[in-house]
């Protein structure tokens, strides 16, 4: 017999349990499947989360004891070839005190299971271990539900939210979104290394449960289209990198390699040396833009999150897009049911919602940022090595004079690239992100 809901979340990561927990707080009938042993299960450990978002669905999350790794005060830019890199970043006093949780670090598998837990606290059914495999749809073509991989598993629902990931297979099987292409997506690996919390202290230059992310651009991802990140937990650092799917295809690298030779970075290995690897995961991160986006709602459905390929690459900005979608889901469902009518026209307010948010309307200004890296392939090879022969030679003091060392620095980057090249690549970067 079918059990019947108002609403059918498929996925229980950032957006799909704040869709649940929105959703519960108003006393919507809501059942959330999880396909992993548990939520968080089948996620990638030591990811970022924004406050201002989560704060939205749930005010008191510091008081509901969320288990936060660090609280971030400082963010850093790396620029690197094979050899060496640029540094730079910036460190507010403010992100300790009155912006405090402005960003932080997680566990991403402790932190869905605490936020599953808050939705089901709030009268949200949380259904792990469970795969939903089609869904259920009238004469019309109208979604009513879902079906599940278990025995006599179907759900009918007045709205089914699809929030399960990029790589969903329910995404493919309905149809309501186009065939994700390698050049959209990108691969990404990440270990988990474990480093007693005083170590990570004295290394990064914090205490009192404070951290620093850093994002990493260059020659580490060997000529493809990608980038690495350190973050630091209370007692690890997490590192990840990746690039895109079809350059892994072109350039016949693997990931291992990638992280192994980044690990081995003379600015990187000194960060790490003497830690334990405790976890290496893969993950399937949506890279595709704006113009990857698909219908986000229709006849009883919506989509969120990396479901709907929302990702910010320049700011690498996924959970709080996420979380975001999933509360302007909830909260046109909630009207939606008020009305009683969940049809398209009905849930179109969702994509007014998400129209005027920062949602699109970052991805939107961002939208050129994937082709530019895509077309300037210089970014990752002829830039990193001319810049690091240019802080080589500088910081060098050999004789030279520092006017000669400037002609040689100028005569090495004509001999890595064109001046027209040069110019074509800050006008286009400018076009891209302006």
């Amino acid at each position: 017999m079918k059990e019947a809901f108002d609403v059918a979340i498929v996925g229980a990561g950032p957006a799909g349990t704040s869709a649940a927990c929105i959703l519960a707080g108003a006393g919507v009938k809501t059942i959330l499947f999880e396909r992993g042993e548990y939520p968080g299960a089948k996620n990638m450990s030591g990811g970022v989360l924004y406050g201002q978002e989560l704060a939205r669905v749930l005010p008191d999350f510091a008081e509901r004891k969320l288990p936060i790794e660090r609280n971030i005060i400082e963010s850093r830019l790396w620029y690197l070839s094979k050899e060496g890199g640029y540094n730079l970043g910036y460190r507010d006093a403010i992100f300790a005190t009155e912006r405090k949780h402005n960003v932080f670090t997680v566990g991403r598998a402790r932190f869905d299971r605490w936020y599953a837990e808050q939705a089901r606290q709030k009268g949200v059914l949380v259904v792990p271990g469970t795969v939903v495999v089609d869904l259920l749809r009238d004469g019309s073509g109208r979604v009513t539900g879902v079906v599940t991989g278990r025995a006599e598993g179907e759900v009918t629902a007045q709205v089914t939210l699809l929030a399960d990931g990029v790589n969903s297979p329910l995404a493919a099987l309905t149809g309501f979104r186009r065939e994700v292409k390698p050049e959209h997506v990108a691969l990404a690996v990440k270990e988990v290394i474990d480093l007693p919390a005083e170590v990570v202290d004295q290394r990064f230059g914090v205490s009192g449960g404070n951290g620093v992310t850093t994002e990493v651009l260059g020659d580490i991802v060997g000529g493809m289209n990608g980038v690495g990140v350190l973050y630091t937990n209370s007692a690890s650092i997490s590192l990840c990198i990746g690039a895109n799917l079809a350059d892994f295809a072109t350039f016949k690298l693997k990931p291992y390699e990638l992280i192994e030779e980044f690990k081995q970075h003379p600015m990187v290995a000194p960060l790490i040396a003497g830690g334990k690897s405790l976890e290496y995961v893969a993950h399937w991160l949506p890279e595709g833009g704006y113009d990857t986006i698909p219908r986000l709602y229709g006849d009883g459905y919506l989509i969120a999150g990396d479901s709907a390929m929302l990702f910010n690459a320049p700011h690498r900005e996924g959970s709080n897009l996420a979380m975001a979608s999933g509360r302007m889901a909830a909260e046109t469902v909630i009207e939606a049911l008020e009305r009683g009518d969940c049809s398209r026209k009905s849930l179109a307010d969702y994509g007014e919602r998400m129209a005027q948010s920062f949602v699109l309307q970052d991805m939107k200004k961002y939208r050129g940022f994937g082709p530019f890296l895509h077309h300037h392939k210089e970014i990752f090879n002829e830039l990193p090595r001319a810049a690091t022969f240019a802080g080589r030679e500088m910081i060098t003091v050999n004789g030279v004079s520092k006017r000669e060392k400037q002609k040689l620095i100028f005569r090495n980057a004509r001999k890595e690239t064109s001046l027209l090249k040069y110019l074509k690549l800050l006008w286009s970067g400018w076009r891209a992100v302006k």
